[in-house]
């Protein structure tokens, strides 16, 4: 992915965010020039990868499978200095835009519609080989519990939520015609290296063709601190 695309794209989240009257916590304004100055006080960012996230699961088809997102606070079941057991997240989903099919092993997380178009998410629970099943879903969302089909796609409108507990299969796509999406998440600690089940094989992290200056670095870019 290059670096002038991944760039424009955090623009294009900054302005959907500030539409949204949202305002972001420091650290995801800062320049690389800015990290190479933080010290240890700002380990937490850096552990538990807090901060940007743009990614094209390594298939270099963003504007058709791709994430942007922001994680804003989490945990680290890893590390016992961090006694933190959850997160939060904002997503930037874009129409003609999707995330691929996954679940979590560990995870329980809401997605909520913060603003913008509508989002679809499609559920499947996952068989005894972490295949997709066949067998009906039930759904949890803002207080309402019922039952639909496999692969139901849910559509969320801005303010609605939806729970996805762990195993539960899932995707994102937006709505034609609605606009791009501001989603939330708010979740138990959140782990990308070891606990995304996706069901067809793709990357996490972009391979990054550096051809212009980062605007800002992604969560797995921080130097070390001096």
């Amino acid at each position: 992915m290059k670096r002038s695309k991944i760039n424009a794209v955090i623009r294009d989240m900054e302005t959907l965010i500030k539409a949204h009257g949202v305002e972001l916590p420091p650290f995801c304004s800062w320049t690389p020039e800015d990290w190479q100055r933080k010290g240890h006080e700002y380990d937490e960012i850096r552990d538990n990868m807090l901060g940007w996230d743009i990614t094209d699961y390594g298939l270099g088809r963003f504007d058709e499978v791709g994430f942007a997102l922001i994680t804003l606070r989490n945990g680290n079941i890893k590390d016992r200095k961090y006694p933190k057991t959850y997160a939060e997240k904002l997503l930037m989903v874009k129409e003609d835009q999707m995330a691929p099919m996954h679940f979590h092993w560990n995870k329980m997380e809401d997605i909520i519609n913060r603003g913008g178009g509508n989002v679809l998410i499609t559920v499947y629970n996952s068989d005894k080989n972490e295949g997709l099943a066949g067998t009906d879903v039930t759904v949890c969302s803002d207080g309402r519990r019922y039952t639909v089909p496999a692969g139901t796609r849910i559509r969320l409108t801005p303010g609605e939520s939806i729970t996805i507990s762990p195993y539960l299969y899932h995707d994102f796509h937006v709505e034609k015609g609605t606009g791009a999406v501001l989603l939330g998440e708010v979740s138990m600690c959140n782990d990308d290296k070891s606990d995304n089940r996706f069901f067809e094989a793709v990357g996490r992290f972009p391979k990054i063709e550096e051809d212009e200056p980062a605007y800002r670095l992604l969560c797995n870019e921080y130097p070390a601190a001096q």
